[in-house]
């Protein structure tokens, strides 16, 4: 999948489309989820233009990588769920379902998440 500069996140970041700010330095942006799928649920996205986790772990240094994931532990804590528990996710690729070509990871809470994924193993 290639980097798509018209995407929704690349929108965002250039001031087109409207978010509801949660967190941002001149690194990361933060913004709660147009639909939530718990109490909590935000987006936070390297400001670079990154289509994945696998692209930015090849593409950023160490410093940017480290800074982003402190960033993904803050929005836990800002939001309330680092005490109770939440999931992260990041989609990859097509089998990981991956709808948006800008690297995004999901910081979910506030309830019960129930478990990750149904047993497919029969």
């Amino acid at each position: 999948m290639a980097y798509d500069p018209n995407n929704i996140f690349a929108r965002i970041l250039r001031g087109e489309l409207p978010c509801k700010t949660v967190y941002e330095d001149e690194h990361v942006l933060a913004f709660s989820d147009i639909r939530p799928l718990a109490d909590v649920h935000v987006l936070v996205i390297p400001k670079g233009a990154y289509v994945s986790l696998d692209d930015f772990t090849a593409g950023a240094g160490p410093e940017v990588v480290g800074h982003f994931f402190k960033v993904v532990g803050e929005i836990a804590r800002i939001t309330g769920v680092a005490e109770t528990g939440y999931r992260i996710i990041s989609n990859i690729g097509a089998h990981g379902h991956q709808e948006v070509p800008h690297l995004h990871v999901h910081v979910i809470g506030g309830r019960p998440l129930g478990r990750m994924l149904p047993d497919a193993r029969g």
